[in-house]
């Protein structure tokens, strides 16, 4: 094998590629990265079994080969190497030797035939769409997905279309979120459960990519393909909540009040909270305020007052500080609506200015 590319190209695919890199001590192949040079451009290969990725980047193939190499050794010789360098690898004694101006390296090179292969999604649904899209929608509610493995179904970010919306999911049985993007052709998506360890590295290569993106899946296998990249990854096997039983229907109590006052009192209020984040919250109409209540044993108590329009009952709450926060990140606009119905209910958080975000925060039992 012998291959003249960019430095920046070659370097980009490796680091990106080098991140899905399994990291089991088990299966010590999983860390490799295999390098596939043909006809015109050099592939990059990379899996751990539950996401994989092809990343094509055109090249002066002048032998065509394969090579098996150490990702977290490749990855560390490409980040100490500078953009405008031309690389040339060259196959020689079973070692990779990459040669720059400067620098000539060795790199020893692992069996190719312990490799697994990247699943191929077969007779599946295909659509395409665009990228910033999916990015915007994940990134909306991925704070909200569970963790834990233990429930599958929840440890995912859920997907369908309704109507003229693409629709994105996440909860962990405390809060939940979502967000609506519409588009202009809808496809027909009844689920898909892309499991939230995959969700950091779908999004960040899919920033990368110029143009529409054709995704394919069936129940198990979703893959997305644009822009010289491939990238495979496991869907969760499971049924999500009906959660749309959940969401409230009308609201006793309601007050909308500018996003920026109650973050300033919220993050004054991460100061007193308790290790359970506990803090109350007090709607008063009469008052025209919400006060917001937070105690430490140990630090002392803050209790802070946030100018609001307020309609409907006066009501007391206790809720998880840090979950309030998290949604301060999906909200745009100026203002926000908090709804509720009762202190054991959960509360609606919404934009004034944006009805395609929900958020819904359980209340805490004090």
């Amino acid at each position: 094998m012998k291959v003249v590319c960019t430095g920046e190209k070659l370097k980009n695919a490796i680091i990106l590629c080098e991140r899905i890199t399994g990291k089991n001590l088990t299966l010590p192949v999983l860390g490799a990265l295999l390098l596939i040079a043909s006809g015109k451009t050099l592939k990059i290969r990379a899996t751990n079994l539950s996401l994989g990725i092809e990343f094509e980047i055109p090249a002066k193939i002048e032998t065509e080969g394969v090579v098996l190499v150490k990702g977290e050794v490749i990855a560390g010789i490409m980040g100490t190497l500078a953009d405008s360098d031309e690389i040339t690898l060259t196959l020689e004694n079973e070692n990779l030797v990459l040669k720059t101006k400067k620098s000539k390296l060795l790199v020893k090179c692992l069996p190719t035939e312990d490799f697994p292969t990247l699943p191929a999604v077969q007779e599946g649904i295909v659509f395409s769409i665009d990228p910033k899209v999916l990015v915007q929608g994940i990134k909306a509610v991925s704070f909200a997905a569970a963790v834990s493995d233990i429930k599958p179904e929840i440890s995912a970010i859920f997907i369908y279309t309704d109507a003229e919306h693409i629709v994105f999911v996440a909860t962990d049985s405390f809060r939940l979120a979502e967000k609506k993007l519409k588009l202009k052709q809808v496809p027909e998506i009844t689920q898909l459960l892309i499991p939230f360890k995959n969700i950091a590295e779908i999004t960040r290569v899919l920033e990368g990519v110029n143009g529409e993106v054709r995704i394919e899946f069936t129940k198990n296998l979703i893959s997305f393909s644009g822009g010289g990249i491939f990238l495979t990854s496991r869907l969760v096997d499971g049924i999500f909540p009906d959660y749309r039983q959940i969401i409230p229907k009308e609201w006793k109590t309601q007050c909308v009040l500018l996003k920026q006052d109650l973050s300033n009192t919220l993050r004054l209020s991460t100061i007193f909270a308790d290790k359970f984040q506990q803090t109350m919250f007090s709607l008063n109409p009469a008052e025209k305020t919400v006060s917001v209540t937070s105690q430490n044993a140990d630090v002392g108590e803050n209790t802070s007052s946030v100018d609001a329009v307020l309609k409907g009952e006066p009501i007391e709450v206790t809720i998880n500080l840090r979950y309030f926060l998290d949604a301060f990140q999906a909200l745009s606009g100026d203002s926000i609506a908090i709804e509720l119905t009762q202190p054991n209910r959960a509360l609606v958080v919404k934009s004034v200015s944006d009805h395609n975000f929900l958020y819904l925060l359980m209340p805490l039992n004090r």
